[in-house]
């Protein structure tokens, strides 16, 4: 028998609901950034401007989660392996999202203090969720 692929090793399909609660989490973050420069009503009337905060991150983590092995047979076992696989697909998952954004929209512009923002929140909403996957599981 061949041995696994890369892709193989890094995801199991036992691991669909981190994935499914790691973008809902995710997302849920996104809109309360979103909702800290923009009204409810706003947002309803130009709903991109959610999508264009979203898409960079979400890319980040579509891209860079599965490579890390936040979905590995190890990524959905246990918190102790879960939970810092989470962090470590998050940090370069934000680089590409700012990458992205940048490349984007130039105008946007690379703001340290976002940088930090989305590092620290979304390592601490990523590391709460998966928490709670697995007190509750």
């Amino acid at each position: 028998m061949a041995d696994p692929s890369f892709l193989e090793q890094r995801l199991d399909a036992s691991t669909w609901p981190l994935v499914v609660g790691d973008l809902a989490v995710l997302l849920l973050f996104f809109l309360a950034g979103v909702l800290q420069h923009h009204t409810i009503p706003a947002l309803k009337i130009a709903p991109m401007i959610y999508v264009d905060a979203a898409w960079p991150f979400v890319l980040g983590w579509l891209a860079c989660a599965p490579l890390v092995g936040a979905y590995s047979p190890g990524g959905g076992s246990a918190p102790n392996s879960s939970i810092p696989l989470a962090i470590r697909s998050w940090i370069p998952a934000v680089v590409v999202g700012l990458v992205a954004r940048v490349v984007a929209v130039p105008a946007s512009g690379f703001d340290p203090i976002f940088a930090v923002v989305m590092l620290v929140g979304g390592a601490l909403v990523l590391s709460f969720w998966r928490g709670l996957y697995f007190l509750f599981r």
